[in-house]
């Protein structure tokens, strides 16, 4: 059972548990962020490698949250960890992602081919089972 404090609601954001309640009883707010693994794959003409592996280096840097990168002279294979309120928050992110950094990371003009975005509850079931992407490491750029 959620117990909301009088004049809480109007609010928003305060609630509390009242004694004997369990803790599955408690509602987690709706519209609090929450942690998405995205995977954004790309792709388009080959270019040189050392200039693709620097661009993504960069774009690592830029953006600390990047967890890994795959690449290939013609296609190249993101993953990291995105907060956002729901799915369609977190995909619109990376949806932006190659095309808002192209030019300040030096990215290739590649358009992007696949995208998954699946929640933190997911992607640890997916692991535990034996199937889906592999965790993320080693961390940083690397060749496919």
């Amino acid at each position: 059972m959620r117990r909301v404090r009088p004049g809480a609601a109007s609010r928003g954001a305060l609630t509390s548990v009242a004694a004997g309640d369990t803790y599955q009883d408690y509602e987690e707010p709706k519209d609090l962020p929450r942690l998405w693994h995205v995977t954004l794959s790309v792709s388009g003409k080959k270019v040189a490698l050392p200039d693709l592996r620097r661009a993504l280096e960069q774009l690592a840097h830029d953006h600390p949250f990047l967890l890994t990168s795959r690449y290939a002279s013609d296609h190249a294979e993101i993953r990291y960890w995105e907060e956002a309120r729901d799915l369609h928050d977190a995909a619109a992110v990376a949806l932006r992602l190659w095309g808002e950094h192209r030019q300040s990371a030096g990215l290739p003009p590649w358009e992007i081919v696949g995208l998954e975005v699946i929640d933190r509850e997911t992607y640890h079931q997916r692991i535990a089972d034996g199937y889906g992407p592999a965790p993320a490491t080693p961390v940083g750029v690397h060749p496919f």
